[in-house]
């Protein structure tokens, strides 16, 4: 069978297949990828540059002005600390819970598991909207607390239902091992069953901090007090000021207009490109494992 498709792909028309792809597939990249490169490239151009020249990938003088005024400006490293934080935090709160959910819901004897399962699948279909999570959010009491932006979405039905399906995948020698040991359902969770689950675990562990940390709406509805204002936050007054002053910024150094909205985005966009490479061999076993039972 390999042979024979390789013969099929080194006829004329195989090779003139992959040429064709090649060529779209890098258009579709570098349209992606191009304005990425000119926001790199205007944090670090002059003002008078960025407005004179409509487009460039290399600017013609290299000054670090935008990165030194919002590295010195207290609001902004007090919104990234705070992102940071609620971004680690978040995380492992809302993978814990999604595993705590989905272990008891891959057993199949588990009473009442195909109602919840149900649920779960009509909760992933309907949402209540905002204002009834808003109004639940201010009754519980969590309006002004960074818990208001990661328990409302703790569990996604959609991680859950996947990570419930690898779970249900794993040798189930292994956790009868594990009970004739003595060990009880955490305890088969956390020594047995997560390590085995890494690759699925990694995926949604990257797919809420990203989530949590690019989130704007929880911000802009929950949080009143400015100074708990997230990265998103300061991100949308920066970008959204048509002039700023050293006074905005919070910092004795006049940032350039233009250049400190390209330093910011850049600033909030780099971490997360920094996690995925630790993460990718996780993507394509983490996401396609467990997709098929139901």
């Amino acid at each position: 069978m390999a042979s024979l498709t390789d013969k099929r792909f080194n006829t004329r028309a195989g090779r003139v297949f992959d040429v064709v792809n090649v060529v779209v597939l890098s258009a579709i990249g570098a349209l992606a990828l191009l304005p990425f490169l000119y926001v790199l490239a205007g944090s670090f151009a002059t003002e008078l540059e960025i407005t004179t020249r409509p487009f460039f990938l290399w600017p013609t003088e290299v000054i670090t002005d935008s990165y030194r005024s919002i590295l010195s400006s207290k609001i902004f490293v007090r919104a990234f600390v705070t992102t940071i934080a609620v971004t680690g935090v978040g995380t492992l709160v809302q993978l814990t819970l999604t595993a705590l959910m989905a272990y008891p819901l891959s057993k199949i004897d588990l009473p009442g598991r195909r109602t919840i399962l149900s649920l779960v699948v009509f909760c992933m279909v309907f949402s209540a909207g905002m204002i009834p999570t808003f109004i639940i959010v201010k009754n519980l009491g969590l309006l002004d607390t960074y818990w208001a932006l990661i328990l409302p979405a703790a569990i996604n039905p959609f991680s859950l239902i996947i990570i419930k399906n690898f779970f249900q995948e794993l040798p189930k020698e292994l956790e009868e091992s594990a009970r004739i040991d003595g060990a009880n359902e955490m305890r088969i969770l956390r020594s047995v069953v997560a390590p085995l689950s890494k690759p699925v675990l990694a995926t949604f562990a990257l797919f809420y901090a990203v989530g949590i940390w690019n989130d704007y709406m929880s911000p802009l509805l929950y949080l009143n007090d400015q100074s708990k204002w997230t990265l998103q936050m300061i991100l949308r007054q920066v970008t959204a000021s048509a002039t700023l002053t050293a006074e905005d910024m919070n910092t004795e150094v006049p940032p350039p207009a233009q250049g400190i909205k390209f330093a910011v985005v850049m600033v909030a966009t780099i971490p997360v490109l920094l996690a995925y490479p630790f993460l990718q061999k996780h993507f394509a076993k983490g996401m396609l494992i467990g997709s098929v039972k139901g």
